[in-house]
């Protein structure tokens, strides 16, 4: 059997902020310059990909999603030249460039929004979208409940509303006005020239939904538009991608896809919630399920898989019963949670035990599809509980134990945003330079384990079986090799477990092991193996 395989299949991708990474003129604020500096830290944790979150020039009220300049970047950040400097830097190091990209809307400060909104008769007016007549009570439309109480707001100057989805302070963008898709193919040319590999789209099933334009405006078979941004893109780069944030119901999950031709690659919503859930019970049988309830995707479709990224972990399409389970578990409290929809804590409180994140990511980088680090999580960082909304994970980088984490030479007063605050996780004892030093810490194992992963290209193109392990703990998943078989086990609970192999599901007798906690973790001849709590097992069969 033949694969389709390009490098999105098996990339390891790294989240990051450049204004929280590194400072390299003690601003206070993190740098392209700073981040370039840190591109061999990257490298050799073994990243291949990096997902650039927004760095246009913005008013900086919803962390620079509310841009005021597609085509440039933050002076605060730097300068383009810089921004050239960084992307050479990285594809030396084999590190390819995805940016964020926010078709969606713009800030109220935009140019566009400012003449749309004065003058009627502006070409910039068509660029959003208005409505004549009072849109009465939309609070049950709205993104984030508790922070927004609309999604259309009134411009009395020329007596119209705008729409909304998100903050009042971020115009929508009109996607049926072809000048719309044009400015967007403009800039998407502007980077790609610049270097970058693709984009991610940020909300892109709100580029397709059509409340508030007239049945005039209306384009026949709105997921065009986003085969237009892909045939542009791969006209100007034959392998550039587009990775699509689209929380939609798994019905309609696969139409983002097309027929390979929109969006090369998806966010694994579905399965983010199923993971949490499983890790929550200590059980195997959400992650099995939702693997089975994820859509047939085209061959050069590819999921991106997540444990924690930079918003809240989204519960909202799971039943009331199983978000419960997973509060109770990850998100007790009431400061924990937001938009009465998920929970706002990084990886590493959520879990506590550094055994249980190995297994956690154990489980991540075993299922199909590429996996991704949210920045900080490889040391296992804490959050900020006291800051606002989404802000509670997106603190300063913490590279040593030193004065602002090593984050700047400014005082800690003067950073862009506070520390992480809680004590167990302090920039004291959970920072890069100790980590680096000690080759039992997570941040190192979680280096064997991407190396490991790159051994296991299979997992990333080929079509995994879950195992019958016998053990509702244990979570064991099979891929055909050119020569065997690869068997991944992950145990969910803190207690050891046994599980037994059929020898028809994976060949015990020949076999390499890549992955697990201690040497003498042997399977015996008829495949009886016992995990040590949240343990792991990686092994490649020999056999034919």
């Amino acid at each position: 059997m033949g694969y389709h395989e390009s490098w999105y299949h098996n990339q390891i991708m790294y989240c990051l902020d450049v204004e929280t990474f590194v400072d390299s003129n003690g601003d206070g604020i993190g740098d392209f310059r700073g981040l370039t500096s840190r591109l061999d830290y990257l490298a050799g944790l073994g990243v291949t990909s990096l997902w650039l979150l927004p760095f246009f020039p913005t008013p900086n009220r919803d962390d620079g999603y509310d841009v005021t300049d597609f085509t440039t970047i933050d002076p605060r950040l730097g300068t383009l030249p810089d921004f050239v400097a960084f992307v050479v830097e990285a594809r030396d190091r084999g590190i390819k460039v995805i940016m964020e990209l926010v078709p969606n809307h713009t800030s109220i400060d935009h140019p566009w929004f400012r003449a749309a909104s004065t003058d009627t008769t502006s070409p910039y007016h068509h660029y959003y979208v208005w409505r004549d007549d009072d849109p009465g009570d939309t609070s049950d439309q709205v993104v984030f409940p508790g922070y927004q109480t609309g999604i259309w707001t009134y411009v009395p100057e020329i007596k119209k509303w705008y729409l909304h989805f998100f903050y009042d302070f971020q115009a929508d963008l009109n996607f049926a006005n072809p000048a719309v898709r044009e400015e967007f193919r403009r800039i998407m040319g502007l980077w790609l020239q610049l270097g970058v590999s693709g984009f991610r789209i940020d909300a892109a099933p709100f580029l397709i939904d059509v409340t508030g334009l007239e049945q005039s405006n209306r384009m026949e078979g709105r997921h065009d538009w986003l085969r237009e941004l892909n045939d542009f893109a791969v006209s100007r780069i034959g392998n550039a991608i587009l990775v699509g944030e689209v929380n939609v119901a798994l019905s309609k999950l696969a139409d983002y896809f097309g027929g390979g031709n929109e969006l090369e690659a998806l966010f694994n919503f579905p399965l983010s919630r199923d993971l949490f859930l499983g890790l929550a019970l200590e059980r195997s049988d959400p992650v099995a399920f939702g693997l089975s309830q994820l859509p047939t995707i085209p061959d050069s479709g590819a999921w991106v898989n997540f444990l924690r990224k930079h918003d809240e972990l989204n519960l909202s399409q799971l039943p009331a019963v199983e978000q419960e389970m997973i509060y109770r578990a990850f998100g007790p409290k009431p400061e924990m949670k937001l938009y009465d929809r998920g929970i706002r804590r990084r990886l590493a409180p959520m879990l506590g035990n550094v055994d249980r994140i190995r297994a956690a990511y154990s489980l991540l980088f075993s299922l199909p599809g590429s996996p991704v680090i949210f920045y900080g999580d490889e040391i296992g960082m804490g959050d900020n509980l006291s800051l606002d909304q989404r802000l509670s994970v997106r603190t300063p980088m913490q590279w040593t134990g030193g004065r602002s984490a090593g984050f700047s030479t400014a005082k800690e007063a003067d950073l862009v945003r506070p520390l992480a605050n809680d004590p167990a996780f302090e920039h004291g004892t959970v920072n890069v330079a100790a980590q680096h030093s000690n080759s039992n810490s997570l941040l190192n194992w979680l280096a064997h384990l991407i190396r490991t992963r790159k051994e296991c290209p299979e997992v990333g193109v080929r079509p995994g079986t879950v195992l019958k392990t016998g053990n509702e703990a244990v979570f064991g998943i099979t891929y055909p090799t050119a020569s065997g078989k690869l068997v991944l086990l992950t145990n969910l609970s803190g207690k050891k477990q046994q599980v037994t192999i059929r020898k028809q599901d994976f060949d015990f007798t020949q076999l390499a092991l890549l992955l697990c906690p201690t040497d003498d973790l042997r399977p015996t001849a008829s495949g009886r193996l016992t995990l040590p709590g949240y343990g792991y097992f990686w092994a490649r069969s020999l056999s034919a």
